[in-house]
C-alpha cells in the first residue's frame, strides 16, 4: 500500500507523473478515479504502462488505494489532491499517453460553476500534458455540462475529435465501466461521451 498512495507534489514542484516509476513506460491518468474500477480493470490488461489515480474524496481515495493493494497491482499510484490545480500549477507537459476523466462533479447550480474542473486554465494545462497521439476521453450524464466541455476543449486546435469506442484505451462497447457509469446506465440515465486525440 506505501507504493500505490503518493504524495501530491510540493508547492511550485513540477509533476512528471513518469517519475512515479522506475522506467520509461507510457502513463495513463485518470482524474476523479472514485472506487478504482476503471483503473483497476486497466492496469490488469496493461501491465507494461503507468497508471495513475487522481481523487479527492477520502473514502474513495483510500478504498481505491486498499483495492489495488488487495489485486497485488504494482503499477498504479493513487493521489488525493485537487485534480485542477495539480494540472494548473504543476502537471509537466507532454507526459501523458491518456487521460480519463468520467463523470467529473458538474456544480450544476450557476453559483458554483466557477467550481468545475473544466476551465480555460485547466484545459490549457490538460493539452499541454498530452504527447503527440495521447488520448483524452471524457463522460458525463450531465446534458448541460456536457455542452460547457466540448465549449471549452473543442475549439483547442492541437486536438481533433475521434472515436470515442477504443478497446486499446479501456473503452468497449462505448463503456468505461466504472461505478458512476454503472449505476446511471441501471438508472436509465443518458450518458455523454466524447473522445480527443492531440495532433
Amino acid at each position: 500500500m506505501q507504493d500505490i498512495i503518493v504524495e501530491p507534489p510540493g508547492i511550485g514542484t513540477l509533476f512528471d507523473p513518469a517519475g512515479l516509476f522506475t522506467d520509461n513506460r507510457p502513463i495513463e491518468l485518470e482524474i476523479g478515479c472514485g472506487k478504482g474500477g476503471f483503473l483497476l480493470r486497466r492496469a490488469r490488461e496493461c501491465p507494461d504502462r503507468g497508471f495513475v489515480g487522481i481523487e479527492w474524496a477520502g473514502k474513495f481515495f483510500k478504498f481505491a488505494a486498499d483495492r489495488m493493494a488487495r489485486w497485488g497491482i504494482t503499477n498504479v499510484r493513487i493521489m488525493r489532491t485537487d485534480a485542477r490545480h495539480l494540472f494548473v500549477h504543476q502537471m509537466a507537459a507532454g507526459c501523458l499517453t491518456a487521460l480519463h476523466v468520467y463523470h467529473p462533479d458538474p456544480w450544476p447550480k450557476k453559483r458554483h460553476h466557477k467550481r468545475r474542473l473544466f476551465t480555460d486554465a485547466f484545459v490549457d494545462r490538460a493539452v499541454a500534458a498530452l504527447r503527440s497521439g495521447a488520448r483524452w476521453a471524457v463522460q458525463t450524464d450531465h446534458a448541460e455540462y456536457f455542452e460547457w466541455i466540448r465549449a471549452h476543449v473543442a475549439p483547442r486546435p492541437e486536438l481533433i475529435e475521434i472515436p470515442y469506442d477504443d478497446p486499446s484505451f479501456g473503452i468497449i462497447d462505448e463503456e468505461a465501466g466504472t461505478n458512476f457509469e454503472v449505476k446511471y446506465l441501471r438508472e436509465g440515465r443518458p450518458i455523454y461521451r466524447v473522445a480527443y486525440k492531440r495532433k
